[in-house]
């Protein structure tokens, strides 16, 4: 007999037709409606489905995602009922990973304003490095039903005891910006960390969100890993991007790195006017701080209206910037990539690039910052700190109207990262051997792990390795009742302290002497500094008191100049796609009659000086230029093909060139070129580039011109942290720089001269090639020079082409303000000449 309270069973199919209709009304009541694409999304979860959205900034990706989980839960009694204490809300849903924590918080607001209409009894919550250990605490007891984390925090989670447990609920996992983390270590680390989330959850799907991504199956296969099948849902085209270029009339006929930039400042200032709310991105840190400054000053009577936000900075005062640009608070705002992911905030009109992209993805993903939202369209203006990057972001507009993005591809088999996932695994409650293995090789990044090197890695987590057995310390793992589990509580402690693949320079923390957190300075900033010394960080002039108990205490500055905080780092390789494209922007202006682009109208001078005095090389034509100055015998190369390589292919080329004669080369290179210079002759005919330039013996002669053992030796400190052969210690006790270095140098040296043929070796000594050089892109490189012309020229004195790389190479040799009269000398000299020949060759 039927209870009469109770509801007739209806069809799977009509429920989630009502769950959806609640969906659907919850967006008519925003006065919003779902894009196609967000509703294929939702359907595909209803299903049980798994898959990639990948839809333009501003699109409602967000959504799209969190709809699925949300709209399931909404037949359940518990997820509507608003909670009168945590135990009484639903156990963990959703797990939401985001490789941004600065962006983390505003994100889970975000997601929780939409659970507090539709499933009030859900939790949702963040956890990241930012977390307060009350917080921790209280997720350690019990896990909220949606939580916001990233990959590090994710993984530290996956290595308590209790991982199965508390993760076994689980529905969705949803990885937001994939394309940020695919092709890294933490892109590995995440793959590894979904392989484990799916053998413990195997009723989860897993949603990746992406916009910009130029090989969506690869990254849908490396989400999911290789024979998962998965669904690819795009949204929408974007709108038409409103992109343009700030340039003086004429940018004069030489330029060089940091010529423009702050001197567009006047003009920057006034396109800023024009807008309610713009965001200001810049390439690095120091740059950041510069333009905060700046502006400042130039509109003094808004200073109170404008923020800085980059990584480095205290997380309230990041928070506080965040908050200011959405609520509108905020007119303009310096920013690095710390504001490139996340949510997208409304208010922006205009993003201001200043300096080159670097890449085609990155730039529209900064782009989208700006008229966020259907029917608003964003508005990009772009801000060369030198004159070629004129060029740069020409070529970037001709590559988006194309549609050309880059390619992100998952890296294949690090060991390093690898060792690490096995010991969380072991401490978060062990495994079976034979089952993890299925499980890694289900990932893209080692579906062809070998047997040896599963075995070894295997041995170097339970004695690290044949030279290291001796140690306890390095006996991380062992196996209990068939079971390998972790090792001892110095080895959990080590181990959860240091989770994660990122590495960078040893950061200290700074406060004002009342105790205000203004954020992190690296230690080799800090180091270089005397105490009652002036510099410029977190927006303000402050001077070093003291540094004591591995903190810098500062205080205000009478002195309103100083050095600019800096940042190792930040020289971001310029993209192949966006390289291609410069390529093909020089060819369509390399002839005398060529009609220049407006953006381009300012260089025109520059432009038609290269031509006369040299040449604007064609597609398919590699340019070398030979100039005497009174600095010696030049040799410029244009393959442009990123600095990254170019530095590779100086080395080699200097290498193969004092092989046969006695000469001391000098190189400097940048994005565009690479130049080789000795005092006397360059002992190099023109008939001779083609071979100097050859693939034959390439490995061996790149690895004979680096001090490739020494190279191996400092990268190695990074294979070696992660591993765990070395540890950063626990929170309140850090290792310094100097001290990591040491402790992974002499784990080098024993590893070198005890276990040759150790993986991590190996590993440490081919990421080097490909950090220093891109070696996979060297490679492609020289096969594709052995396809163009050679062209040499011999002009009279520096093009512009060649001014950038020269007046580079002299600013490693003098201080910073003779550098500028240097160069300010020789652009007087070189336009007195040009002068002279223009007068020369005009008709009487």
């Amino acid at each position: 007999m039927t209870e009469p309270d109770k509801e007739p069973a209806r069809e799977p199919a009509e429920a989630s037709a009502e769950k959806l209709a609640g969906v659907r009304a919850w967006f008519d009541a925003k006065g919003w409606a779902p894009f196609p694409f967000q509703e294929n999304a939702w359907r595909a979860f209803e299903r049980g489905a798994s898959g990639l959205i990948h839809a333009p900034t501003g699109f409602g990706k967000t959504l799209s995602a969190w709809m699925g989980p949300v709209a399931a839960a909404m037949g359940d009694p518990r997820a509507l009922r608003r909670p009168k204490k945590r135990a009484d809300a639903p156990p963990i849903q959703v797990l939401w990973i985001t490789p941004m924590r600065a962006l983390a918080q505003d994100l889970t607001a975000h997601l929780a304003e939409v659970a507090t209409d539709l499933v009030p009894g859900w939790l949702v919550e963040v956890r990241t490095g930012d977390s307060t250990s009350t917080e921790r605490a209280r997720q350690k007891r019990q896990l909220p039903t949606a939580l916001v984390t990233t990959p590090e925090s994710a993984s530290l989670m996956l290595s308590q005891p209790d991982a199965a447990e508390r993760f076994s609920s689980l529905r969705a996992i949803v990885v937001d910006e994939w394309h940020e983390l695919l092709g890294s270590k933490r892109g590995t680390q995440t793959e590894l960390l979904l392989a484990r989330l799916r053998g413990l959850a195997p009723d989860a799907v897993t949603w990746g969100l992406s916009a910009t991504l130029g090989n969506l199956d690869h990254a849908l296969t490396a989400l999911l890993g290789p024979g998962h099948r998965g669904e690819l849902i795009s949204g929408p085209a974007p709108e038409k991007l409103s992109f343009s270029t700030l340039a003086p009339p004429s940018v004069g006929h030489f330029p060089w790195a940091g010529h423009l930039g702050l001197h567009l400042l006047d003009e920057v200032a006034e396109a800023l006017d024009g807008a309610r709310s713009s965001i200001i991105f810049v390439n690095t840190r120091s740059q950041a701080e510069r333009w905060f400054q700046a502006l400042s000053y130039a509109r003094y009577e808004r200073r109170d209206e404008i923020g800085v936000h980059h990584g480095s900075l205290d997380r309230e005062a990041r928070t506080a910037v965040e908050r200011g640009i959405a609520d509108g608070s905020l007119w303009a705002t310096v920013a690095t990539s710390s504001l490139d992911l996340g949510v997208d905030f409304a208010p922006v009109d205009q993003v201001l690039q200043v300096g080159s992209p670097k890449g085609i993805g990155r730039l529209l993903q900064r782009a989208g910052r700006s008229g966020h939202g259907p029917g608003r369209q964003s508005r990009l203006i772009g801000v060369p700190t030198h004159a070629l990057e004129l060029v740069e972001f020409e070529a970037a507009r001709r590559a988006m109207e194309a549609g050309r993005l880059e390619p992100r591809v998952a890296l294949d088999r690090p060991l390093d990262v690898l060792a690490q996932h096995i010991v969380t695994v072991a401490l978060g409650g062990g495994f079976v051997k034979s089952e993890l293995l299925d499980e890694v090789r289900s990932t893209a990044a080692f579906a062809s792990l070998t047997d040896e090197e599963w075995s070894w890695t295997m041995d170097f987590c339970q004695f690290g390795g044949p030279a290291l057995r001796i140690y306890e310390r390095y006996a991380r793992i062992r196996l209990q009742a068939g079971r390998w589990v972790g090792g001892s509580k110095r080895v959990a402690l080590d181990h959860r302290s240091s989770i994660g693949t990122i590495t960078s320079f040893a950061a200290i923390p700074v406060y004002l002497r009342n105790g205000t957190h203004l954020g992190s300075l690296e230690e080799m900033f800090l180091g270089r500094l005397e105490r009652g010394e002036a510099f410029t960080f977190a927006g303000r002039s402050v001077e070093l008191v003291r540094m004591e108990s591995g903190k810098a205490v500062v205080r205000p500055a009478k002195a309103k100049s100083g050095p600019v905080a800096r940042w190792m780092g930040g020289r971001m390789p310029l993209s192949t796609a966006l390289a291609a494209s410069i390529q093909e922007t020089l060819h369509s202006v390399s002839d005398a009659g060529a009609q220049l682009p407006p953006s381009l109208e300012p260089a025109a001078e520059l432009i038609a000086l290269q031509r006369r005095s040299s040449r604007v090389p064609k597609s398919g034509e590699l340019l070398i230029e030979r100039v005497k100055t009174r600095d010696g015998d030049h040799a410029f190369l244009f393959p442009v093909a990123g600095r990254l390589v170019h530095d590779g292919l100086a080395a080699l080329l200097s290498y193969r060139i004092t092989k046969g004669h006695k000469a001391t080369i000098g190189s400097t290179c940048n994005d565009w070129g690479f130049s080789l210079a000795t005092r006397a002759q360059l002992p190099v005919e023109d008939s001779e580039w083609a071979a100097l330039l050859s693939r034959e013996n390439l490995i061996e002669d790149i690895l004979a011109c680096l001090d490739s053992s020494g190279l191996a030796r400092r990268h190695f400190r990074e294979i070696a942290r992660v591993s765990g052969l070395v540890s950063s210690g626990p929170p309140h006790q850090r290792k310094n720089q100097r001290q990591l270095q040491a402790s992974a140098g002499l784990v080098f040296d024993v590893l070198t001269e005890h276990d040759q043929g150790n993986l991590l070796l190996v590993q440490a000594k081919r990421e080097v090639l490909e950090r220093s050089m891109e070696y996979e892109r060297l490679l492609r490189t020289m096969e594709d020079l052995q396809g163009r012309e050679v062209v040499v020229t011999r002009p009279k004195s520096l093009t512009p082409f060649a001014f950038p790389l020269w007046a580079d190479r002299i600013r490693e040799r003098v201080s910073s303000e003779s550098w500028k009269d240097r160069v300010l000398a020789m652009v007087q000299t070189l336009e007195k000449k040009e002068g002279a020949a223009a007068l020369k060759e005009s008709p009487k």
